[in-house]
């Protein structure tokens, strides 16, 4: 009951607190999109690329009255229909004066216009030119540079005899920005532990971003310098770009898009390195490519051949620095897309090309029967044909690849506006197990683009304003044995989410029903392994200083017959008056396991993705204090997670010789 008792009083504390500051403020767009996503689905590089590209088209608004398809397209929450509703209606009616014309789009509902708000605004129109003036860029550009570091107040084994560096982490980032046509930069990150001007990394950081991209020049519809990332069709022979599950599937994925990034995250993988541009042939026909050459870190067998690509980018023990950039790899691409002219609709059809060469062949170790198909050898090809068709109430789109051994990879997904209240969405995928694409990543309920059937069943029912109802059903087959499966299984997964606005609140309930076969104890045949998750969430909404958001998760997980249950309480706040805003949470979880464990997405400095995983029992503490005072901005963080089942934490070099740790944030920007 003691324990018990502290997170109860935690979380009344905060709800007196903030229900005692009340006045006016503006849409936290990570506050909305959150409902939207599924953090268990979500990768966390890729959801630290999707949310440092949301941050800077936050930071510099669109004008909608003068944004383009393309631009829209980079919103993940924007479906096909809807990129192709905002276009029509700013080609039928002209100039939006205000945002608050996106309530006559019907296919527009609440949540999308409240995070529209925050990425774009009604401008007036400016006139177009592929001119820049270098005067121009000077004196509207935007510098920024800005410091991150994670200082522990704790001692992990390796700090002690093992890692080489520092147990700091800390990124340093310069960046020009010209509104959406000029950007550079160059970005130093360095994990804790890593060496620091010594060692491996004579020049300081561990890793450097360094980018180049210009938009809109004429012809060149883009250009890419540096290090960047590719998006092409639906993701079946190359994807670089944001993934924020499942759920969000049913807002995005009906659409075939193809993007140029730069890369100025942290990041060590998932980007490329040379140059890339789109060019405009005609009215009608684009073409694009790219060259890169990168280094990668592997581990290599005896005869100098590469058993396992490496995307940790970890280098803080002599044994992970002596694998660091040991294999190199260079790709080339191309695209060519063709809009066919219609009126009242779109449609586009594009023929892609990847080819990938690593300067040491591939050879992974296959004694395991699920590993037979991994992708082995020096070259690798993938071609595919993307399509999509769009007009106010139906979308379609698709991509068929195939690789250098003529396996084939399809995705199809249509999706049709029944009214202004119902929206269907229908998802077939089939991912040869013969089918290999090193830089691909799309619509998988597997780790990969391989050795997957199935077929995704989605709807949205939005019968009054303020009510909400979304659901989707995924059944999967895998034909080929996949780890800790050593038959073929099958896999269904089942979402529904409901969500009631009342007066300033917003209340959700979300139940998840997911099921997975895997072998049993004895190897000898297939289990189920039933998991069930529920969370109920109210929400103060956001058109006050403050967000209080209370919610309560829990989980059944079935695995060998054994049934493991978990539970988490969390609070979460966030306060905003002029220039200062405070975030708090709070979170006491009691689970049985580690297969029982919870999630939960909380919110940190710019730039970092944030998702803490919590097994066993205890409570997580955060508050966060930020601060924009003139050209600066500083945040302060600080984070403990305390453990009342263990007196260790993690093992091996990681090991942590206490019940508690707690992690201090430091950020500082500044914009001249």
């Amino acid at each position: 009951m003691k324990q018990l008792l502290l997170p109860t009083l935690c979380v009344l504390f905060l709800q007196f607190f903030v229900l005692s500051l009340y006045a006016q403020s503006s849409t936290d767009w990570q506050e909305v999109l959150r409902d939207w996503m599924t953090v268990e689905d979500v990768d966390e590089a890729y959801g630290e690329e999707t949310m440092e590209l949301l941050e800077d088209l936050a930071d510099t608004k669109l004008n909608i009255n003068q944004v383009t398809r393309e631009q829209l397209e980079q919103l993940p929450f924007l479906s096909a229909q809807q990129v192709e509703d905002i276009m029509l209606y700013l080609h039928r009616y002209g100039v939006m004066r205000t945002l608050s014309e996106l309530q006559m789009i019907p296919s527009i509902d609440r949540d999308t216009r409240l995070l529209l708000a925050c990425f774009v605004e009604a401008g007036p129109q400016q006139e177009r030119t592929s001119h820049l003036n270098l005067e121009t860029v000077r004196k509207y550009g935007k510098q920024t540079l800005m410091l991150t570091a994670k200082v522990p107040a704790y001692q992990r084994h390796g700090d002690r005899n093992g890692y080489v560096g520092y147990p700091y982490r800390h990124t340093l980032r310069y960046q020009f920005a010209y509104s959406d046509r000029v950007k550079f930069g160059l970005t130093g990150a360095q994990d804790a532990g890593e060496p620091f001007f010594a060692n491996c990394n004579r020049l300081g950081y561990d890793h450097y971003s360094y980018y180049f991209q210009l938009r809109k020049m004429g012809r060149f519809e883009e250009l890419n310098l540096g290090m960047y990332r590719v998006q092409m069709g639906m993701g079946l022979v190359m994807n670089m770009g944001f993934s924020l599950g499942k759920l969000m599937t049913l807002q995005s994925l009906g659409r075939s898009s193809h993007t140029l990034t730069a890369h100025s995250s942290r990041s060590e993988d998932s980007y490329l390195q040379g140059a890339a541009a789109t060019v405009r042939l005609s009215p009608h026909w684009k073409a694009s490519a790219f060259a890169s050459f990168r280094p990668c870190d592997a581990t290599l067998n005896d005869d100098g051949s590469v058993r396992t690509l490496l995307t940790t980018a970890y280098h803080r023990t002599p044994t992970e620095i002596a694998k660091r950039h040991n294999t190199h790899a260079a790709d080339f691409g191309t695209r060519f897309s063709y809009q066919v002219p219609m009126r009242n609709a779109m449609a586009f059809i594009n023929a892609n090309l990847v080819y990938t060469r690593f300067d040491r062949p591939l050879h992974p170790q296959k004694q395991a029967v699920y590993k037979q198909y991994a992708q082995e050898g020096n070259n690798f090809l993938n071609a595919s044909i993307d399509y999509s068709y769009t007009n106010s109430r139906l979308s379609f789109s698709g991509e068929t690849a195939l690789n250098a051994d003529a396996a084939l990879a399809a995705l199809h997904v249509l999706s049709f506006r029944l009214s202004e209240q119902w929206s269907l969405m229908a998802l077939h995928r089939y991912y040869d197990k013969r089918y290999t694409a090193l830089r691909a990543h799309s619509f998988s309920e597997g780790s990969s683009v391989q050795n997957e059937h199935g077929v995704y069943l989605g709807a949205t029912w939005t019968p009054l304003r303020a009510f909400l109802l979304q659901a989707y059903a995924d059944y999967v087959h895998f034909p080929w044995p996949r780890y800790l499966v050593s038959a073929p299984s099958d896999a269904f997964d089942f979402l529904a989410r409901a969500r009631v606005l009342y007066n300033r609140w917003s209340v959700e309930g979300r139940y998840r029903f997911h099921l997975r076969q895997r072998d049993n104890a004895e190897h000898t045949l297939l289990q189920n392994r039933p998991e069930h998750r529920a969370r109920l969430r109210a929400t103060l909404l956001p058109m006050t200083t403050l967000t209080l958001a209370t919610q309560a998760d829990a989980v059944t997980v079935t695995s060998h017959g054994e049934r493991s249950q978990g539970l988490m309480l969390s609070e979460q706040v966030v306060w905003k008056l002029r220039r200062l805003q405070f975030a708090a949470n709070v979170a006491w979880f009691h689970t049985d396991d580690y297969d029982s464990r919870l999630y939960q997405y909380e919110r940190s400095v710019l730039h970092e993705y944030s998702m803490p995983m919590y097994y066993g029992h205890g409570i997580r503490y955060a508050l966060m204090a930020r601060a924009d005072i003139g050209h600066f901005m500083t945040i302060v963080k600080i984070g403990t997670t305390n453990y009342f089942d263990r007196a260790v934490i993690s093992t091996g070099l990681q090991q942590i010789d206490a019940s508690s740790v707690t992690d201090f944030l430091f950020q500082l920007r500044y914009r001249f």
